[in-house]
C-alpha cells in the first residue's frame, strides 16, 4: 500500500519493441511489446518501493497510448495529470540485439504526444500532498520547449519548499552535448540532489576528478551529488564530505532501467531520513537487483525484495 510521501515526475514514455532473435533489425520479424521510458521507469520504482508516486504526461489518443496509461496505473502511478491528445502518434522504439550482445535502440518520437504539454499546463494542484520533484535531461532533450516547463515546475517547488532531484540522463541521439550542457547549467542552481553517472558527468564537465566533482558541487550549491559507477558502487558528496558504497555483487543480465531504479531507491531512502551511507546502499540494491531482469522495468523490485537484498540476504526469487 502506498504510503503518504509523494514522488512528481514528468516525461514522455514510449512502446519498446524488443527482438524475439539478434542480428540486424531489418531481418527480424517478431517483436515483443513493453512500456519504457526513463520518468515512468522512476515512476514505477518509486511506486513498487510503497511511494506515492505521480507522473505528468501526454499520451497518443491511440491504441499503445491506452497500453501505456493501463499499464502504469496497473503499477500504482497516479495518471490524474497524464492526458491523451489527438494527431500526437505514442512514441515507439525499436530494440536491435546482436550476436555478440551489443545492441542498438531506434527511437521513433518525432511529433511525440508530450510536445502538446506547455508550461501553462503545470498547475501548483499538481504538487498536493508531493515531498520531492524529480526531472531528467531525457524530457529536456525531447524539445527545447520543455526547459521551460522544467523551470515552471521547479519555481512552484521552491515556492513550496519541496527539493528537486535531477537526473542528466543524457540521451545523444535526441541533442549534442553542449544543447544539453546549456540546458543542465540553467537548471543546476535549483536542483538539490543530483543524481548522474560517472561517465555523464565527466561529459558535461570534461572530468570526472573528486576536486572538480567537489568544486562543481560548491559553485552551484548543489546540496547532494550522487555519482552512480556500475559495478564500482556509488558516492555521494554532501557538507563538505564524501561518502562512498560498493556494488552488491550479482549476475548483470541487462542494465537497462538500472539507473532508473537507483534514482528511485535513492529518493525513497531520502525521504525516509536514512543516513548518507545508507542512501547510498539502499539504490546500490535496487540498481544491481534491476540488472538481473531484462528489460526497461520489469527488474524494478518491490521493497521487501530490496530489503532481502541490504539484510544479506537471497534476492527473492522471481
Amino acid at each position: 500500500m502506498a504510503s503518504n510521501i509523494g514522488v512528481l515526475t514528468l516525461g514522455d514514455a514510449m512502446i519498446t519493441l524488443n527482438p524475439s532473435e539478434t542480428g540486424p533489425l531489418r531481418f527480424v520479424t517478431n517483436f515483443e511489446r513493453k512500456v519504457g521510458g526513463a520518468e515512468l521507469n522512476f515512476a514505477i520504482g518509486c511506486a513498487r518501493l510503497g511511494l506515492r508516486s505521480k507522473w505528468i504526461s501526454r499520451l497518443g489518443n491511440d491504441e499503445f497510448g491506452r497500453v501505456i496509461f493501463n499499464f502504469a496505473r496497473g503499477e500504482g502511478v497516479d495518471m490524474d495529470d497524464v492526458t491523451f491528445v489527438d494527431g500526437y502518434p505514442t512514441s515507439l522504439n525499436f530494440k536491435e540485439i546482436r550476436e555478440d550482445g551489443s545492441g542498438k535502440t531506434y527511437y521513433y518520437r518525432h511529433q511525440s504526444p508530450i510536445l502538446t504539454l506547455q508550461p501553462e499546463d503545470i498547475t501548483k494542484k499538481m504538487f498536493n500532498g508531493i515531498q520531492i520533484l524529480h526531472i531528467s535531461g531525457v524530457f529536456l532533450a525531447i524539445n527545447p520547449k520543455n526547459l521551460d516547463i522544467a523551470k515552471r515546475l521547479i519555481d512552484i517547488a521552491k515556492e513550496k519548499g519541496i527539493p528537486v532531484s535531477f537526473d542528466p540522463n543524457i540521451r545523444l541521439k535526441l541533442w549534442t552535448i553542449e544543447e544539453a550542457r546549456k540546458a543542465y547549467f540553467d537548471i543546476l542552481p535549483s536542483v538539490d540532489i543530483l543524481l548522474t553517472g560517472l561517465e555523464e558527468i565527466e561529459l558535461i564537465l570534461g572530468s570526472d576528478t573528486e576536486s572538480s566533482l567537489t568544486q562543481f558541487a560548491d559553485t552551484y550549491q548543489i546540496d547532494q551529488l550522487v555519482i552512480k559507477d556500475g559495478a564500482n558502487g556509488s558516492k555521494l558528496f554532501t557538507g563538505g564530505t564524501w561518502y562512498q558504497e560498493k556494488a552488491f555483487p550479482v549476475n548483470p543480465i541487462d542494465t537497462v532501467g538500472a539507473g532508473d531504479g537507483f534514482d528511485a531507491g535513492y529518493i525513497y531512502s531520502f525521504l525516509k531520513g536514512e543516513d548518507f551511507r545508507e542512501r547510498l546502499r539502499f539504490a546500490n540494491a535496487v540498481g544491481a537487483i534491476v540488472t538481473t531482469v531484462s528489460g526497461d522495468n520489469e527488474g524494478l523490485p518491490y521493497l521487501e525484495e530490496v530489503l532481502n537484498l541490504t539484510n544479506n540476504e537471497k534476492v527473492i526469487e522471481r
